[in-house]
């Protein structure tokens, strides 16, 4: 055994040391919570949108994705054949990541944005891949911010509200959504011509969530909803809180914006993965895994693209961290210990989906399995995540947990999804 698989094993850092039925029955009692209104870390946020819906042709509508560093915009309508047109995509930095802005400030650079849409539609169907309330009459209000946004005015806003006076056009109506929501509602218009038993949404970039469809009877903290219908939830599945947390893991949050927030995000998504990926070889070299202990003594903090690309590639002289090398064990022990901690990542975002394919109650036939609609570079990118990832899923559902599902990537879901909502709705 290497002395990389040792320190991960040391420090429980290895994908063995996942108990998957753990994991995934505490993000089942822990959604149950949040369905029932119970204190819990995941906010199970009723959206007011229904997957099932009459697509009508020929109706314009702006659509929006404000995503974890890009803002874009498009005109999105369907056809007389119902093919979704997209027309006129703009794109432009999300507002907060590089500084921070006031509510005012924020609330301007996004109008600045869509000053050449005003013209398009009334309806607009806004992406806001942030954890935010939404109402009935779905406008959302920010809970929260992740992905190190920093406006902390825009934080119990109501975004939609804000954003419509900002454009100087507040008749316009606005379907404020989580990028899950739009994700989950592109795949099930994408894959229109088969049957599928249920759909959930799953984003894996620069942060982590999770959408399914819940039956009314069963969000028993709101009131008022038809018992017989259906909406879609957004699990905000990134602050999950009940998985075991190394010493690592908490040594990497304590370097965050926010320390304690969006713990299970912050152990694979793309945001933080190559921050945690620095802390654990930072960790190793003082604990003598390498032959020169001072090696990243001066290393900044590596991206998840850097890491990714050293693991692809670890003699590329373009990567970061060969330079730092003397010794081409060190090397290959810094490339395992990378590899390992996708190994842990691909395991916990199993035990996720998992979770919610299970909480379901559906999928359990060939003919009528779930459609997963999977979006974000992490997921797709990351060295060899997604073959361990379907090797943990596959694994976990057989036997008394037989399910059957499907993925499905869909080019400019976000987007799409957004339009979808915002033309049904």
């Amino acid at each position: 055994m290497s002395k990389a698989i040792d320190f991960l094993k040391a420090h429980k850092m290895t994908a063995d040391s996942i108990n998957m039925k753990e994991v995934v029955n505490s993000f089942l009692i822990e959604m149950e919570k949040g369905l029932a209104g119970e204190e819990s870390s995941l906010l199970m946020l009723p959206t007011y949108i229904e997957a099932d819906g009459e697509v009508k042709a020929n109706e314009p509508v702006v659509a929006v994705d404000a995503g974890g560093t890009n803002f874009r915009a498009a005109k999105v309508y369907f056809d007389d054949n119902l093919k979704l047109i997209t027309e006129n995509i703009q794109k432009g930095k999300m507002p907060g990541v590089e500084e921070e802005l006031s509510k005012e400030a924020f609330f301007n650079t996004l109008a600045t944005y869509l000053k050449d849409y005003k013209s398009v539609s009334d309806k607009i169907g806004f992406c806001f891949s942030y954890a935010a309330e939404i109402f009935p009459s779905k406008d959302g209000k920010l809970l929260e911010w992740s992905k190190e946004i920093k406006a902390p005015e825009v934080i119990g806003q109501m975004v939609g509200h804000e954003l419509l006076a900002a454009m100087g056009t507040p008749e316009k109506q606005i379907v404020l959504m989580n990028d899950t929501v739009s994700t989950l509602l592109a795949g099930k218009a994408a894959r229109a011509v088969k049957s599928y038993d249920t759909y959930i949404g799953y984003i894996l970039g620069t942060g982590t969530n999770t959408a399914y469809i819940e039956a009314n009877k069963k969000i028993t903290k709101t009131d008022g909803l038809d018992m017989d219908g259906n909406q879609i939830i957004n699990i905000e599945s990134g602050a999950f809180a009940k998985m075991p947390r190394t010493d690592i893991d908490l040594a990497f949050d304590n370097t965050t914006k926010n320390p304690g927030r969006y713990a299970f995000e912050k152990m694979f998504a793309g945001g933080y993965f190559g921050g945690l990926c620095t802390t654990a070889l930072k960790t190793a070299a003082k604990e003598g895994v390498f032959a020169d202990p001072e090696i990243f003594e001066n290393l900044e903090e590596l991206s998840t693209e850097q890491v990714n690309k050293y693991v692809y590639g670890i003699d590329d002289a373009k990567s970061v961290l060969p330079g730092v090398f003397t010794d081409q064990s060190d090397k290959l022990l810094a490339a395992e210990i990378i590899d390992g901690l996708i190994d842990r990542a691909a395991k916990l975002v199993a035990a996720n989906l998992a979770a919610v394919i299970l909480k379901s109650g559906k999928a359990k036939t060939h003919e009528k399995p779930v459609l997963m609609t999977i979006e974000g570079t992490t997921f797709y990118k990351l060295h060899g995540f997604r073959s361990q990832f379907e090797k943990y899923l596959k694994n976990f559902l057989s036997g008394e947990n037989q399910r059957f599902y499907e993925i499905v990537e869909v080019e400019n879901s976000s987007l799409l999804g957004a339009a979808i909502a915002a033309i049904v709705n």
